[in-house]
This record gives structure tokens, sequence and C-alpha cells, in this order.
């Protein structure tokens, strides 16, 4: 019994000892096996001369943009305009009933008449010393309060026919003939197309750089292939304090009536001077919550030889004897960004003119990750992009 303990613990420690060792060395080959290398697109950091551009998002806004509504209630009598009609100010276009706010505009003017007459026999009694002062005052009240009252009530037959108050294009009537309308009842609308305004805001840090008078450039989606040329013409006096930004607003020409009021427009001010920044692809960016950041593409300082890969920066791998140049590899580094134009991001800091960077693959990257740079399959970036018409 004894030896058959003896060999059991022999055999069965032999083999957790075999296998103990097979895993130390599996996990030491893995540990310092090589890893093949990334295959990527690099592009060098240079120089580019922008013109110094303000570019913002807004909303056009008429001049002048209501909804024509009644002051007083009624029934509608006539519609004289049809949806979608230029009119000019002062022209009619809905009236009320006011058949029964005639009739008591007869009844007042008779008793203005009345008033009026009790007025003038009581001028001569008071001139000839037969009335008293007191009752000649309650006269020319009464007067006055008659006069006043046919006043009003024509002030309220006029109100009674609806005009436009000032040219522009209706919209679709909202009111029918027959219809009884409540003071403030919306009855169709009423913009002003020519000129028209683009309203925008801008963060604080550009409030030097703005002025009136500048040109603007404004595209909407609604017409992609074409441009509206304005000008700054208001500046908000007055930064908002809970986004630090304030607002302008630029004057279009619009005598086509391209742009409605509502629509999003994308503006642009071009100033006079320009900017030179270090610029790299877009693609080479990697945005992250804690900081923006590139790969950037230099000579590892491993020894390039058997087991090592290599790249060469014309993009074709090197042998593994390390003859055909040096081994190349990343390293992240976090930069700060700019302005964007086209295909490009301005890079205001951690990056020199000249340094490579990787502009594909970077989800596959890491720091010292060894890589090999094929640029006959890079994309191509451009100031001004142009996509292909499919």
């Amino acid at each position: 019994m004894l030896i058959m303990l003896v060999v059991t613990g022999v055999v069965f420690g032999g083999i957790f000892g075999f296998k103990w060792f097979g895993n130390k060395m599996m996990n030491r080959f893995f540990d310092t096996m090589p890893l093949p290398p990334v295959a990527i697109t690099a592009a060098e950091a240079q120089k580019q001369t922008w013109p110094a551009i303000i570019e913002a998002v807004g909303t056009v806004t008429a001049v002048n943009g209501i909804a024509v509504a009644t002051e007083i209630a009624g029934i509608v009598e006539s519609i004289r305009f049809q949806s979608g009609d230029r009119v000019a100010e002062g022209t009619v276009l809905v009236t009320l009933d006011a058949s029964l706010d005639r009739a008591d505009l007869r009844t007042l003017e008779t008793q203005q008449e009345l008033a009026e007459a009790d007025l003038a026999r009581g001028r001569e009694l008071y001139e000839s010393k037969s009335l008293a002062q007191s009752q000649f005052d309650h006269l020319q009240s009464e007067a006055a309060q008659a006069t006043a009252r046919v006043e009003a009530q024509r002030a309220r037959i006029a109100k009674k026919v609806i005009r436009a108050p000032f040219s522009g294009v209706l919209g679709i009537r909202q009111a029918n003939i027959g219809q009884y309308v409540a003071p403030g009842t919306p009855l169709v609308t009423l913009q002003s197309l020519d000129p028209i305004y683009v309203n925008f805001s801008l963060p604080e840090q550009q409030l030097g750089a703005v002025t009136a008078g500048l040109s603007v450039t404004a595209s909407i989606d609604a017409f992609s292939q074409e441009s509206f040329e304005g000008k700054v013409t208001a500046i908000e006096p007055k930064v908002d304090e809970n986004t630090r930004n304030f607002n302008v607003q630029a004057t279009f020409h619009n005598g086509k009536n391209r742009l409605q009021p509502g629509l999003f427009a994308r503006v642009r001010i071009a100033r006079s001077e320009s900017e030179t920044y270090v610029v790299v692809p877009q693609t080479a960016v990697s945005y992250n919550p804690y900081g923006n950041s590139v790969y950037v593409v230099q000579e590892a300082k491993i020894p390039s030889g058997p087991g090592r890969p290599n790249a060469k920066s014309d993009g074709a791998q090197a042998s593994s004897g390390g003859s055909q140049g040096p081994t190349l590899a990343v390293t992240r580094r976090l930069i700060k960004t700019g302005p964007a134009r086209g295909d490009f991001v301005a890079v205001l800091e951690g990056l020199q003119p000249g340094e490579r960077v990787a502009t594909s693959g970077l989800l596959k990257l890491r720091n010292d990750a060894v890589v090999i740079i094929n640029n006959a399959i890079e994309p191509g970036a451009a100031l001004n992009p142009t996509p292909p018409e499919g």
C-alpha cells in the first residue's frame, strides 16, 4: 500500500508539474511573440494658408411677418384675396358684417346733430347773458361726447375691414365666408420676403472679428447648388450670459423668393485677412471626450532583425532580415484642434509640420504598434471636396 501511494504521488506530481511547466512556457511564448504589423495609410502634417472664415448656422426670418387677425368679433362677410397672393400695403383682405354697427352709427350721428344744435342755441343765449356759464359748459360737454361716440363707432366699423399692414406674400387662408371670428383669430399669414433676414449667433471670441458691412454667404439645404450673398446689418450689443454667444443679423436680397422664413441656413462670413495653420486630414484625428489625438508615425526604437517586422515609407513590407528599411511604429499624441476646411482640420498645438500621422486603421492601433504604410489605398483629401455624382 505504501509503495502504491508513493508511485501514485509521483505519477500525479509529474503530470501536474508537466502541465504547469507547459503553461508557463506557453505564456512566455505569447508574451514575447512579436505582433504582426498593422497596415495603415499616412500623411504628413503641412502648413496651409486659409482665408479667415467664420462659420455659423442660422434661421431665415422675414423683415415683417405676421398672422393677420381681427381686433373685434364678427361674421366674415367677404374674402378678397386668394391664398399665395402678393399684396400691397393697405389692400383689403377680409370684411366683417357691419350692418348693425352702421345702424348704430346713424343713431349716434343723429344724437350728435341734436347736441350741436343745442350747443348753438345755448351759445346765443350765453352771449346775450340769458344762460349761466355752467349750463353752457354742460352743453359743450354733451356735444363733445356725442362727437366722440360717433368717431368711436366709425373706428369700430373701420376695424371690420381688415387690410394688409405692409406689402408681402399671403399664405393659406384660415377663415371662410360666414364664419364667426373672435378677437385675435388668425385669418391668413403675411410675410415680407424681399429683403429678408438671416439671424445667427456666434461665440463671444468672435465679437471683435464681426462688424456691420461684412459680406455673408448663406447656403440652404433646399437649394444645395446655390448660394446667397448678403451683408451683416446688425449686431446684438449684448452677450448672452448663459450661452456666451451674441446674435448677428444679415440682410439678403430675395427677389425670387427662394429664401423662406423658418429655413435652416449655413452662414459663412469672409474676412479680408488670412491665417496659416498646421493641418492634417480629418481622418487622422481621434475625437474623444478627454481630448483629441493622432498617431504619429516614427522610426521604432526596437532593433530590426529575424522575427521583427519592418516597414518602408513607400508601403512595401520589408523582409524579415530588416535590410530594406527601418521599422516604423506609432505613438499616440494629444493635440488641440482648430477650424476645419473640407477634408482637413487645423492642429493648434501638439504637432509640427513634416511629422507623419496615421490616416486610416486607427481602431487597430496602440502605442508602439509596428505599422506598414500602404498609401496606394489612401483616400484623397481636398480643401474643397466635391462628392461624386451618383
